[in-house]
């Protein structure tokens, strides 16, 4: 054991316990230095990346716009030329017209993952349906789908819009004699 009253230090054996704790201070504040910016390289790495891939992102939405915007305007091309024929046209040739605009379109949006739905008979769902109005109807249980007055639309498995339509509310509208 150490006797504490033994304050006496050898100066040769000071400096250099001193010049030893000095180069592993340095050492280790040398280490720590290497470390810090190892850490600031690593992190703008990973920012630089995370806008790079945003970015990326961001380009790949823009194109996927552009080319259903295309798509669109291939419809209003054969809307116009339809518009532009009507002055020589007869009713059936644009009602083909029409029809074809349609199926276009209709066709357009099933390749984006837009489907409509058939609401006439179905129960109404509110997550699906707005009501519009309810209607008097004997030869429908409440709550059915009478008329439907706008499609709706499924995205996938998501509403894209809700189907505007006519709930039965199961009553007859002509007063019974009694």
């Amino acid at each position: 054991m150490s006797n504490p009253q033994d304050t006496t230090v050898n100066p040769e054996n000071g400096t250099q316990e001193e010049s030893v704790m000095s180069k592993d201070l340095e050492a280790a504040r040398a280490e720590a230095a290497d470390w810090k910016d190892k850490y600031v390289r690593l992190r703008a790495e990973m920012d630089n990346f995370r806008k790079m891939q945003e970015k990326r992102a961001q380009d790949r939405v823009k194109q996927e716009k552009k080319n259903l915007l295309l798509r669109v305007l291939e419809a209003i091309d054969d809307i116009e030329r339809a518009l532009a024929y009507q002055e020589v046209a007869d009713r059936d040739t644009l009602l083909g017209s029409l029809k074809h605009l349609h199926g276009q379109l209709n066709g357009m949006l099933q390749r984006e993952g837009v489907v409509g739905m058939n609401t006439e008979g179905e129960s109404f769902n509110p997550h699906l349906h707005e009501a519009v109005e309810r209607v008097d109807s004997s030869g429908q249980p409440e709550g059915a789908i009478v008329q439907e007055m706008q499609r709706g639309y499924l995205y996938g498995d998501e509403l894209l819009r809700a189907a505007k339509v006519h709930v039965s509310s199961g009553e007859d509208a002509t007063p019974t004699s009694k």
